[in-house]
């Protein structure tokens, strides 16, 4: 008989979600129910870059973001979700961060950051 960790038997009993152990945080994240607004339609999707070009975060309309640094193109991937005027990033390895657009800017991680035109 297979013994079922101590966490995951009260888990069990008391009706509470156990998630697995082998999966890393990144990729429990990307499993998440959300509510975020995906369209290609949404007002937000698109490219946003730093005035000097160096930062550019590719909100892509499914949910994902690609962030370049300089000549690093795809530094950082991951996904984002948008309630109202506040986005919540978590990248590809478990960190996050978040942000707020603020007539038509994008305050990230105390960066400015405008739509690309």
């Amino acid at each position: 008989m297979k013994r079922i960790p101590l966490l995951a038997a009260a888990g069990l009993l008391t009706g509470a979600v156990v998630l697995p152990t082998e999966k890393g945080l990144a990729e429990m994240n990307t499993e998440q129910n959300t509510t975020t607004q995906r369209s290609e339609s949404h007002p937000y999707a698109g490219m946003w870059v730093t005035a000097d070009g160096h930062i550019r975060h590719n909100l892509l309309p499914n949910g994902r973001y690609d962030e370049a640094r300089g000549k690093r193109e795809s530094a950082y991937q991951g996904r984002y979700e948008i309630r109202g005027n506040h986005i919540d990033y978590w990248d590809d390895t478990g960190f996050t961060a978040d942000g707020t657009f603020i007539d038509g800017v994008l305050h990230h991680a105390g960066m400015i950051l405008y739509r690309e035109k």
